[in-house]
């Protein structure tokens, strides 16, 4: 059994003791369009209250418009945790050593609780901390705008206001993502992915004032803009990896099944993880060592073959990749590629949902990686990726990687063992509508509660 915890800092017992079962209507809205409205039902999933998102006008084909030119550069008690897995599916990148500075077994969650942190936010969907020293944290909601928690209070002056220029129709449209340029201190540079009034993704940097408190939506150069075929799978993702280069992952295009072929098409940027350099370019180029950078495809693509990214994050330690691949009937899928693995990984869909055949079959040849952990739906119904932990305060929780499930608020820890193998256990349930998890500049690990707008940290007991 999961650890039924209480969200604490407010007389809350569970979600459902504080707000009633209402908290499940804005909890499964947003897990329906993860899950992208396929054709198949969840099995054992609760019952929406709320229409599902509508699959959206066909356009264009998926297409992506690079907008310059680019050229590739040179509480209460808990029942006893749930019994630990132990699995290694077929066909992911070969397992590194063991992970310097994790643990080797889970911790007792009895003894750690996710408590209150921050409240009043709309929709939050990602969480960043400033990278100037100031100990800001940034949080983005879905509508357009991002607001500043400060010396543990939310200020009342959002950073950014983008609700005039962002689309939210369908339910998973929206401001889904941000990031710092490294350079920041010197350049106060920072990067959003959001949908547009049109319902296309639009990547685009923006310049903040010198004093971190606010940035003008004049500011915009946009960089990416990419047809969206439907109004789900927007992706959203926005990471600066461990080497500097500015990671985005982008859905499918929406729908169900990927009817465009969208992930499998080296001409879209659907369906794929990208990588640019933006740090100190006027508009961004492609990195010399991406895999299509010579052609065969476009040339920002790093990894193709995924449905709908929700939420990748590299190891603030080792520099491994972790991401979640919400599924489309069945599968739920975390994926992990170890630091210093080349590009132009296929991660199977829609050949594949998790490790197991969808649609089709492959060309002869064609390697498809497997995901690390997978779980199916009796579990859950859309999975939200995480962070591995690599904070002071809960050395317990060193190298596992925590992430849930938006339906069923199960937060899981997933570990990298010596011997190559992973192993997967519940460790809470929170009972509330999980959107993404975030990091502090200490390591220190948070998760946003898109339902009811709270963000809680993990804390010991």
């Amino acid at each position: 059994m999961e650890n039924q915890i209480a969200l604490l800092k407010r007389p809350v017992k569970t979600r459902a003791g504080r707000r009633g079962v209402m908290g499940w209507a804005g909890g499964l809205l947003l897990a329906a369009l993860l899950a992208g409205c396929s054709g198949g039902s969840p099995v054992n999933t609760p019952t929406l209250a709320a229409s599902l998102p509508p699959g959206g006008e066909t356009m264009v084909a998926g297409t992506a418009t690079p907008l310059a030119t680019q050229a590739p550069e040179a509480s209460a008690t808990a029942p006893a945790p749930a019994e630990t897995i132990t699995e290694q599916p077929t066909g992911a990148p070969e397992a590194t050593a063991t992970q310097p500075g994790s643990v080797a077994t889970f911790p007792d969650p009895n003894g750690f609780q996710w408590v209150e942190y921050a409240s009043g936010f709309s929709r939050p969907v990602d969480f960043v901390p400033a990278v100037d020293g100031s100990g800001r944290i940034y949080v983005v909601e879905q509508g357009g705008l991002i607001r500043i928690i400060e010396n543990d209070g939310l200020l009342p002056q959002p950073f950014l206001n983008l609700s005039a220029r962002v689309s939210t129709e369908g339910t998973e449209r929206g401001l889904l993502g941000m990031a710092f340029d490294p350079a920041y201190t010197q350049n106060h540079q920072f990067y959003l992915n959001y949908t547009d009034s049109s319902g296309n993704t639009m990547v685009a940097r923006y310049t903040a004032a010198g004093d971190g408190y606010s940035a003008d939506p004049g500011s915009e150069q946009p960089l990416i803009q990419v047809v969206q075929p439907y109004a789900n799978h927007n992706g959203g993702g926005v990471v600066f990896g461990p080497d500097g280069y500015l990671y985005l992952s982008l859905g499918d295009g929406g729908s169900a099944g990927d009817p465009q072929g969208n992930a499998q098409n080296l001409n879209t940027l659907l369906g794929k993880i990208l990588r640019i350099q933006v740090s100190g370019q006027a508009q961004y180029t492609i990195p010399a060592d991406n895999p299509f950078a010579g052609g065969g495809g476009l040339g920002e693509i790093w990894y193709y073959g995924v449905r709908n990214p929700w939420r990748f994050s590299f190891d603030r330690q080792t520099g491994d990749l972790y991401m979640a691949d919400v599924g489309q009937n069945i599968w739920e899928e975390i994926d992990s590629v170890p630091a210093g693995t080349p590009g132009g990984l296929n991660f199977g869909w829609n050949y594949r949902e998790g490790a197991h055949t969808y649609a089709g079959e492959p060309p002869a040849g064609l390697a498809l990686v497997d995901p690390v952990w997978e779980y199916d739906h009796t579990q859950g119904c859309s999975v939200t990726g995480g962070y591995v932990y690599r904070g002071a305060s809960l050395p317990e929780f060193q190298g596992i990687y925590l992430y849930s499930d938006y339906c069923r608020g199960t937060v899981w820890g997933l570990l990298h063992m010596p011997d190559g193998s992973w192993q997967n256990q519940a460790l809470f349930n929170v009972q509330t509508a999980v959107s993404a998890f975030g990091l502090d500049a200490a390591g220190e690990i948070y998760l946003l509660d898109h339902a009811y707008g709270l963000i809680y940290r993990l804390e010991r007991r």
